[in-house]
């Protein structure tokens, strides 16, 4: 499917990191909305990003704090509970 959405330049500009195309900009901002919504898997989001590995993802996704799995207080608590009956 293809998707045009017209934007003034003073927006695209400001919305586009870096010069990235903002066609790339508006595809990865949407996938990472699908990604944190849960409507995508961490493979749906790899292939509509278009990377071969999911390392690949995992580093887009960390360099813009989108952390999947991370070390939370539960597992935290967790760990503590565990280590104090050892």
């Amino acid at each position: 499917m293809q998707v045009t959405v017209e934007i003034p330049d003073d927006f695209a500009a400001r919305l586009t990191p870096n010069g990235l195309n903002p066609s790339r900009a508006a595809l990865e901002a949407w996938a990472i909305e699908g990604y944190r919504s849960g409507a995508l898997s961490p493979t749906d989001t790899r292939l509509l990003l278009g990377f071969e590995t999911r390392y690949e993802l995992d580093t887009f996704l960390k360099s813009r704090n989108i952390f999947d799995g991370s070390y939370s207080l539960s597992d935290l608590e967790q760990d503590r509970i565990a280590l104090s009956h050892l």
